[in-house]
């Protein structure tokens, strides 16, 4: 694959996809072919299972689970979000194949924080970070990233910007959910290594040109430019 991909990944609020949009704007101005994509899905089948079922957005249905997306084993919640990735891979493929750099607005990555976040004991989590990384990686062969770069809005900034959206799924309404997978991704983000970008600085919401230009240099000194 001549290709790389570049994931975005975040916690809640952080802004993955107005940045993940900005990087495909910038990345084409430069005459480097780029494609963005997100996942979940959502305009695919596998997608809306996830949406609609999983996490009961109000566009497609009501979840199925009475308890709460947020309260569903994370060993099954992992497999939704894995095989909306696996059904959609060869989309990611093709453009690999064309040399194109292939901005994911999340990722694997979002399953091992959304998900470990829901383990409290930290051997169990991180046996939860290396089953989902099988899982994906090498029984799904997925690829693995070029780039991982981590928008961190810590959960008070995210719980006052929530107030701003309308499309809330389950996971995004429960508050120790949003806690814990903030936890899990920064814990994530020192185990791999992880390119991290603070979005907030001495107590304030850096703006969306701040972070662009921060995710900017990180790709450049990665040898994208």
């Amino acid at each position: 694959m001549k290709g790389k991909i570049i994931v975005i990944e975040g916690t809640d609020c952080s802004g993955k996809e107005t940045q993940s949009k900005l990087l495909e704007k910038y990345l084409n101005e430069q005459h480097i072919k780029s494609i963005r994509m997100s996942f979940p899905a959502y305009e695919t089948p596998t997608g809306k299972i996830v949406g609609g079922p999983y996490l009961g957005k109000e566009e497609i249905c009501k979840s199925y689970f009475t308890e709460g997306s947020a309260n569903v084993s994370p060993y099954i919640s992992s497999l939704y979000y894995a095989a909306d990735r696996k059904y959609n891979y060869s989309k990611i493929e093709k453009y690999l194949n064309d040399g194109f750099i292939v901005i994911l607005d999340r990722y694997t990555t979002s399953n091992l924080a959304n998900q470990g976040g829901k383990i409290e004991d930290p051997d169990e989590r991180f046996n939860m970070y290396q089953w989902i990384d099988k899982l994906e990686f090498w029984l799904l062969k997925l690829p693995k990233p070029d780039i991982t770069i981590f928008l961190h809005v810590p959960y008070i900034f995210a719980k006052q910007l929530q107030k701003n959206r309308s499309d809330i799924d389950d996971n995004e309404k429960d508050e120790n959910f949003l806690k814990n997978a903030e936890k899990a991704y920064i814990e994530l983000s020192e185990l791999y290594n992880w390119d991290k970008v603070e979005c907030v600085l001495n107590n304030k919401l850096k703006t969306i040109e701040e972070i662009q230009q921060e995710i900017i240099s990180i790709i450049k000194e990665k040898g994208i430019n």
